[in-house]
């Protein structure tokens, strides 16, 4: 069975590294997080995808992104005719499917590596 590493719900610095549980085959790409991932629109995404996941065509592609749902966001990559990304059987151990943050778009510029602390009661 595949278990997610480690990465921080509520980190110390925003906006954060995310594992990837989906990315769809589709003219304009929907990737879809294992839990919230607190981006916001115009963020720019690096995607990391290791051997074993599928999908090996958009590995290392980055680009702007526009947020759809908590733990989904578009990005504007065709990825109709790639492998399909799959989660692979077995028990590892796996390098995770990572969405990491790397820039954003100059216009907008609001959420450049911010503290975030202290978090709010919950």
């Amino acid at each position: 069975m595949y278990t997610p590493s480690f990465a921080a719900r509520r980190p110390d610095f925003q906006p954060a590294l995310r594992i990837i549980s989906n990315i769809t085959n589709a003219n304009i790409v929907t990737v879809t997080t294992t839990f919230d991932h607190q981006y916001i629109d115009g963020l720019i995404i690096k995607l990391n995808i290791p051997v074993g996941f599928g999908m090996q065509q958009i590995n290392q592609q980055f680009g702007p992104i526009i947020v759809t749902g908590a733990t989904t966001f578009t990005m504007q990559i065709n990825s109709t005719y790639y492998d399909p990304f799959v989660v692979p059987s077995g028990n590892g151990p796996f390098q995770d499917p990572q969405c990491i943050p790397i820039a954003e778009v100059n216009s907008t510029f609001q959420g450049a590596k911010k503290n975030v602390l202290p978090y709010p009661a919950t």
